[in-house]
């Protein structure tokens, strides 16, 4: 170890062309620099350096050593930075989405585990917005309107667009639909409490008489389940309808339904490793399967 310090001090003399600016450097007194190049010029039986007024130059026997020294610094260099990449990259990682998220997410958040496998994942879905400044999660995941939390990095994550599904059955015997406006004898799936921030609901809110709506669950989350049994049609984001093989559109996704995703991070944690590991997986992620947020 004392020779490998000797060899750095050398390497940093030559790098730099003086004891004074080796010194400086590496934190020590000139002197000390002095006495490790007399040292290991000693145990080498060899000079490493001429000295000159205006500084030290390298002897051919200094060059080869001082080479081999800068290709290891350069190795431990390369080691230092994937030891500090392995350890930033665990430990937890919060993400909050909405809850009708969590079946197309979860396969995502599987395969983002398998390549950064100490990386303990907590994914918090819920009709609520987490505060990521209070410390409620790292990662979140809006749909609508831009965040405009001053303190957020927001990225665009993808357009989505939705319509209105339903089981091949239920379209067998009610038929689709040319709009938005052509709903007359169809059934409906509602939700069992109003959603405000949802284009869906209010269009529900608006446009569907209550006697057409025959069956309401808690959530959307609940709506793939009632659609595929036939209780009746409903909207859903396509992304959600890829899920379920059995749905198909009653007509083509309405321009005025095509809503964007948004990518949230708080200023203070963005540049942070996980996050940073997550937000690039996930935006890569989204874009290579565009085609489930709005079919071609």
């Amino acid at each position: 170890m004392d020779d490998w310090h000797e060899i750095y001090i050398a390497y940093q003399v030559a790098r730099l062309g003086s004891l004074s600016a080796a010194a400086l450097q590496l934190d020590v007194h000139h002197s000390t620099v002095l006495r490790r190049i007399n040292a290991l010029e000693t145990k080498l039986g060899t000079r490493l350096f001429h000295r000159h007024a205006r500084g030290y130059v390298a002897t051919e026997a200094g060059q080869a050593l001082l080479a081999a020294a800068a290709q290891a610094e350069e190795t431990f260099s390369r080691m230092r930075a994937q030891v500090g990449e392995s350890e930033a990259l665990a430990g937890t990682l919060i993400l909050t989405s909405v809850n009708n998220l969590v079946p197309y997410i979860t396969p995502l958040l599987a395969e983002f585990q398998r390549q950064h496998p100490n990386i303990r994942l907590e994914y918090s879905a819920d009709r609520r917005v987490y505060r990521l400044e209070h410390g409620e999660a790292h990662v979140g995941i809006r749909s609508g309107s831009r965040p405009q939390e001053l303190d957020y990095v927001v990225q665009h994550l993808t357009r989505a667009a939705g319509t209105l599904y339903a089981s091949r059955e239920y379209v067998r015997r009610y038929g689709c639909i040319t709009s938005l406006e052509d709903i007359a004898g169809h059934r409906f799936i509602g939700t069992t409490s109003p959603r405000p921030g949802s284009l869906f609901m209010r269009w529900m809110e608006k446009k569907v008489l209550p006697e057409q709506i025959f069956y309401r669950v808690q959530d959307f989350t609940g709506f793939i389940p009632a659609l595929e049994a036939g209780m009746g049609c409903g909207p859903l984001s396509c992304w959600q309808a890829s899920l379920a093989s059995g749905l198909q559109p009653l007509l083509p996704p309405p321009e005025s339904w095509t809503h964007d995703l948004w990518l949230t991070s708080h200023g203070d944690l963005h540049s942070t490793a996980k996050v940073q590991a997550f937000t690039q997986f996930i935006k890569s992620s989204i874009a290579e399967r565009q085609s489930d947020f709005i079919p071609v």
